[in-house]
């Protein structure tokens, strides 16, 4: 078997393959190798070099310097605010924009959100270059291993109005419809199609503010639990126990408040 540490003679090794392969069987004499070792060397040598391509390359990920940027909101993006965005590097090379901290999924994941640049020019305008205008987008999952990025469908997540609050593998948000229209409860495991919890909060303020829905929902360890508040002194607690959440009685919350 060839191990880790086998180096192959590679002068003697193309003699022999020579002797053994361009030779009739009667002009062998001179060959050092019996036939049946001769395999077992080809077949060892063929082993070790797929081993050698197929190892996993290693990849470095690493963040960029903060650059503050201007990021207009409202109906006539009258209004601009100040934001710190970064390159996401993989292997030296530019990735993504991003922008807030990053959370440690596990050792190997973690998630960040993704910011980006539009080309704001009209039909018809003569720009160049294009006007860019920045925008903040949904969150990606990072791989540090394969130096792998994506982007994370989250349901009913608004890039405006949502503020996501992240534990563990699960992330937390309150969710805008389509329509603009209702808002909703949401906890999201990554890995999964559909969330853990999803559930009516009422209609939506329809605030020109961006993070103005409901502020960043707060998690809880032992149990693992999340509140979200919609309106001023309206709390909703919920119980996320693996791929499930349920809605926690104020008897429960009043027992965990005298332990």
């Amino acid at each position: 078997m060839v191990g880790v540490g086998f180096s192959p003679d590679w002068g003697n090794l193309v003699a022999v393959v020579t002797c053994n392969l361009a030779l009739p069987a009667s002009g062998r004499i001179g060959c050092s190798m019996p036939r049946s070792q001769f395999v077992r060397v080809v077949l060892g040598l063929l082993l070790f070099t797929g081993a050698a391509l197929g190892a996993t390359k290693p990849h470095v990920v690493s963040f960029g310097k903060w650059t503050s940027i201007k990021w207009c909101v409202g109906p006539n993006e009258a209004k601009c605010l100040d934001l710190k965005v970064r390159a996401l590097y993989v292997d030296s090379r530019v990735k993504e924009f991003t922008l807030g901290t990053s959370h440690d999924v596990t050792e190997r994941l973690f998630v960040v959100r993704r910011a980006f640049r539009v080309n704001d020019s009209l039909p018809g305008e003569v720009a160049s270059p294009p006007h860019w205008v920045w925008q903040r987008g949904g969150w990606l999952l990072v791989d540090r291993m394969t130096g792998h990025v994506s982007a994370i469908s989250l349901p009913e997540f608004d890039s405006y109005y949502s503020v996501a609050s992240w534990y563990r593998d699960y992330v937390a948000y309150c969710g805008v419809s389509d329509d603009g229209k209702k808002l909703f409860a949401i906890v999201f495991q990554v890995g999964r199609r559909k969330p853990v919890l999803k559930k009516a909060l009422g209609e939506t303020a329809e605030d020109d503010m961006p993070d103005s829905e409901c502020p960043a929902p707060a998690w809880e360890r032992r149990p693992a639990r999340v509140t979200f508040e919609a309106d001023e002194g309206q709390k909703s607690t919920y119980a996320v126990r693996g791929h499930a959440a349920d809605l926690v009685s104020g008897d429960e919350d009043d027992e965990k408040a005298s332990n």
